[in-house]
């Protein structure tokens, strides 16, 4: 029924962008406003922002990245 759930095309892509946007935007709002009253309200709907472009980036940008990467272990 889901089999593009378990297709590793989807699933790394999806759990790159989930750690990466978690982290990120955490650390991000950490920096700028520090660990205020409202932190994790403020977390969640910039990591919602994040994820939204992240996963998708993530998705297109892979294919790319591998192939330069076998270019330069081949040389």
């Amino acid at each position: 029924m889901y089999k593009f759930l378990k297709n590793p095309k989807i699933l790394f892509p999806f759990f790159m962008a989930l750690i990466m946007a978690s982290i990120m935007s955490g650390v991000l709002i950490l920096i700028n406003i520090g660990f205020v009253e409202k932190f994790f309200s403020i977390w969640l709907r910039s990591f919602l922002i994040a994820f939204t472009i992240a996963f998708p980036t993530v998705l297109l940008i892979t294919p790319i990245i591998q192939k330069i990467v076998k270019k330069i272990s081949n040389l």
